[in-house]
Parts: structure tokens; sequence; C-alpha cells
């Protein structure tokens, strides 16, 4: 069904559009945008809808299969499809500010889910199919859920889940379960029950959990939705883009990428849903389906970067990547094989993009660019506070709070009242400033650590080892040391044709010793078949460090490989 713009549509476009006219104008863009002010606003009904009833015709999503099938949707289909699972949704029982669980893969359902439970004004909180049934549990229990929606083959995980969680099975599902493609005989007229406060909670994000157990970060009917704008210009998509963003649901990256900033750009979403990753085959399908903007985290172009890149005849406009910071050498190879450079940024599950090397500008490889339209970043230094010019914890100022930071974490206003102290938001990442402004990431303030009272990122060391041929991944970390009260230690994964570590452990250190000063050299070096990783790929450096806590304690240094054994 259709919608008619309101006022808060028509906001929400005005400043799109200026961003959309000021693409590549990074000072004009900074001066002249301003968060729209809406005190109403559903982005699924006052946004998705009128831009279906424009164009109705527009592809909004794309997905092909791993047998490289093409199925595609367009706004209008999708739009009223929404429209028909919301109602259906209702007749469950399911009401404006109901907590939902959204665990699906990357199929259309998937879509449909999250702009009928936004229709509904119910709070979506998305969650990734690989989680344990535990985990699962815990989510369930501190994000209050009332109802889940997984696939009927993932009943095992929900099984534990008490009595009154109401399940729908999208697929084969228990018979106790209510059937996700019985909403196809549902009516297909949807009404909202009223408008939707724009403070209202939308959507419930559970962080990586990198550090510690997964915080709720709770986000509004505008602080993604629309806080997304910023995401959308550092990404540089446009009306009629294909977008390919290579992420997994249950994710805030897939939000920021998968809907909300190609469907405010009014773009279409394209998904390659493959069952193992291939970089042939995927350089294959954005050339057939003509890709034009592409987002991916840096484990994909370290995988792409070793396969033969000139396979990709037409490579998108925007290259950008997302969820760490990017080593130098994997932009070199992309730029000098697609003559388009990555470009880097930072944001966090709890605001939209607030840091990036923006399109038409200059990237400063390394460097993961300047403070995005609408977003007032400082730096703070972590032991006063106080507000510095070079080096220092990356926060936001709440005197001028951005319209995509979070409402805060959910239930937890301890730990909301910590992360705003003095009146920032605080991120817990450094960065170091240069004299054009731009801000190049030196790690979480909990990896940075000193040898022999030098600081140490390990960032920077990662990004040298990284550019060793037999180097496919790589992590540091302080290893207690009586001397130097810390010595760098890296945890390295080798290429498959790497046999012997003694000749792979001469040659990295070799290779590290010329292209890093003495102080930052890596000491000791551990060979390890995989790194420990979150479920959305974020290396969990807490957990090597507990590692090698252990290993000091118990004096095991059979795997160990020292520098000093090998000068």
């Amino acid at each position: 069904m259709s919608r008619s713009a309101t006022a808060a549509t028509n906001a929400v476009r005005e400043m799109r559009d200026f961003l959309f006219e000021h693409a590549t104008d990074y000072a004009a863009a900074r001066a002249g945008f301003a968060w729209p002010q809406v005190d109403e606003f559903n982005f699924a009904l006052e946004w998705f809808d009128v831009v279906a009833a424009e164009n109705p015709q527009r592809p909004a999503v794309q997905i092909v299969d791993a047998d490289l099938r093409l199925r595609s949707w367009t706004y209008g289909e999708l739009s009223a499809r929404s429209d028909q699972v919301a109602s259906w949704l209702a007749g469950l029982g399911i009401r404006r500010g109901d907590h939902v669980i959204v665990m699906l893969n990357n199929t259309i359902e998937l879509w449909e889910v999250m702009l009928a439970i936004t229709k509904i004004g119910a709070v979506s909180i998305p969650t990734s199919t690989l989680l344990s049934a535990t985990d699962l549990a815990y989510r369930v229990e501190h994000g209050r859920a009332s109802a889940v929606v997984t696939l009927g083959t993932l009943a095992e995980r929900v099984d534990g889940l008490g009595p009154d969680i109401l399940r729908i099975g999208v697929g084969e599902a228990p018979p106790a379960w209510a059937r996700y493609a019985d909403s196809a005989a549902a009516p297909a007229a949807f009404e909202p029950d009223g408008p939707t406060p724009a403070s209202d909670t939308a959507l419930l994000y559970f962080t990586s959990g990198t550090t510690n157990r997964p915080k709720l970060v709770q986000h509004t009917h505008v602080s993604y939705p629309v806080g997304h704008l910023s995401t959308m210009w550092w990404l540089g998509v446009r009306p009629d883009d294909v977008h390919l963003n290579i992420s997994s649901p249950g994710w805030a990256k897939h939000a920021w990428s998968s809907f909300y900033s190609p469907f405010l750009a009014e773009a279409t979403v394209f998904v390659y849903d493959y069952a193992r990753f291939d970089a042939n085959t995927l350089m294959q399908v954005m050339d057939t389906h003509h890709v034009s903007t592409f987002c991916a985290p840096p484990t994909v172009w370290r995988m792409l970067i070793q396969a033969d890149l000139g396979r990709l005849t037409h490579p998108p406009r925007e290259l950008v990547g997302a969820g760490e910071p990017l080593n130098p050498e994997v932009i070199d190879r992309v730029r000098e094989a697609w003559g388009g450079t990555i470009r880097d940024g930072f944001g966090q599950t709890e605001m939209t993009a607030c840091i990036g090397n923006s399109p038409g500008q200059p990237v400063k490889i390394g460097s993961m660019g300047r403070p995005l339209p609408g977003y007032p970043v400082v730096l703070l230094d972590p032991a006063t506070g106080a507000v510095v010019e070079r080096e220092g914890e990356i926060a936001l100022d709440l005197s001028r709070a951005p319209l995509g930071l979070m409402a805060g974490y959910y239930d937890d206003p301890e730990k909301t009242a910590e992360s705003r102290a003095g009146g920032y938001h605080h991120t817990g990442d450094i960065a170091v400033r240069d004299d054009d402004g731009y801000l190049t990431y030196i790690g979480r303030s909990d990896d940075v650590f000193k040898a022999s009272d030098y600081k140490i990122s390990p960032f920077e060391l990662e990004s040298v080892l990284l550019e060793h041929e037999l180097v496919v991944e790589a992590a540091v970390i302080p290893s207690p040391d009586p001397t130097r009260l810390a010595v760098p230690k890296a945890y390295v994964c080798l290429t498959a044709d790497a046999a012997d570590e003694t000749a792979a452990a001469r040659s990295v250190f070799a290779y590290a010793h010329e292209r890093l000063s003495s102080h930052l050299w890596v000491r000791i070096i551990e060979f390890v078949p995989e790194l420990p990783k979150t479920i959305s790929g974020k290396i969990r450096r807490v957990e090597l460090r507990a590692r090698e806590a252990e290993r000091v304690a118990s004096g095991d240094d059979s795997r160990q490989h020292r520098d000093r054994d090998y000068r």
C-alpha cells in the first residue's frame, strides 16, 4: 500500500539530497549539513513505502544464490509484502514495543520481517544464525524478547527457551511453531495503530564482545534509520546504484550497508549468498550484475588480493573497507589492479559512520579519514579526559550530540553513564590526528601497551607482518617480560605452502626488523592454525592475552620462536 510523504520524510529527503549535491565536497558537506529534526518517524512507513510509491519498479533487493541464480524484488513488491507480513505478525499478537529476535540468513524474509516489525512499531533484535543455544538464551533474556523469528532448521537452538516465547519458523518448522509461509494468506492491508515517536526504541544490537560479554545497544526510530545518512555519504551510494556489502545478518554492519544506507539512497541492496567464499566467483558475480559500490571487511579484501584481481573487468566505482582498519599493502594492490582506492572509515554498533575517507577527496593510506558530516569528533587524553589535538581516545562532543548515536545501553544506566562521562561519548579507541585533520587508528585502549616505556600499537606491527608473503593473519599482544615490562608477541597464521616453521620464523623476523624501528620489533612469534574471533569476525586479543599470561606462568616455551635465536 502506498503512503504519502510527511514533514519528517521531506526533512530527511532534504538533507539526503544536500549530501548528494555535495557528494565530493568535504568542506561544504561538513559546513552545511544538519541532522533532520523530527518528532515522529517510521522508516518503513514514511520512507521505504514513500520511495516504493514513487518508483515501484526500482529493484530494492537482489540475491544471487550459491548456484549463481539471481532473484530480484522491487521496492513496490517489498513494500506490499512487508505490509502483509506486518498484518500477519500483528495477528499473532506482536504489538508496538514488543521485542523480537530476528535470526535469519541473507534471504528475502530478513528484509520482509525487518520492515514489518518496524511498521508495527515493535523492536527488532537482529541475531546471527551462528549463535549457540546458550548465546541465544542470553540474548532472549537480556533483550527481553517475547518472540523469535528464525529458520525451522535451527529449532534445537530454541528448544531451551521458555514456553512463553513465540516461535516463528521460516521453512520447515516444528508443529507448535507459527509457520512463516502462512503469512502469504494474511490480509494484504496493514494500518498502524498510530504515529511512531522518533524517540521510541526500534533496534537492539548486541556488540561483538571482543573484550567481555556483549553489551546491548539501544537505537531509536531515527538514530539508525536517519543517522545512516552519514554512512550513505561515506559509502558513496547513490540512486540506482547496485550496492554489495559483504556482511552477515545479525551484526550492526549489516544494517549499515545492507539496509538503511542503500534504502536511504534509493539504491539496490545486492547480496551474494555463497555457501563457501571464493574470490574468483565473487568477482564474476560482481561483473555480471554490475555492482557499482562495494563494501567488505579486511578478511575479504585480503582474500581478494590473493586471487587474480584482473578477473574483475568492470570494478565498482566506490570501494570501501569496514570492520577493522585495512593494511596499506591491501589498498595498494587493489588500486594497482582496479584503479580505485579502498576508502576506510570508522564507526561502532553504538553509532553510524562518524569518520571516513569520503568520495572524491584525497585518501591517505593507513588513515581512517576525517570526521563525517554531523559528527563532532574530538580526541581526549585517556588519563585526564582533556581535549587534545594530536593523539587520544576518539570521542563525540555530547553538547552537539549527533542523531546517529545510540540512546544508550539497554537497561544498563551505569554503562550508559560511563560511556558519557565528562560530556563526551567514549569509544575506547585511540587515534592520532595529522596536520590535515586525518585520523589514523592506533588501537583499542585495552590493546595498546607499553614495552620499555615505548607505546606499542598492535595494528601498526600487524600491518607490517601482514605484508610478508607467508603471513595470512597476525595479532600482536604484550608478553610479560621482567626487564621491559612487556615485549611484542605475534600470533601468526601462515599460508598453506609455509611448511617449515623455523624458516618461516627466520624470514618473518628479518622482514619485520627491516621495516620497524628497533623498539617496535616483534620479539616472540607463535604460529597458530587460526586466531580466536568473535562470531562477527573480530580478533579477540583479550583471549590471546589471557592465553599468553597462562603460558608464561606455566613456563611453557615449547612453541615460541624468539628473535634473539635468529640473529
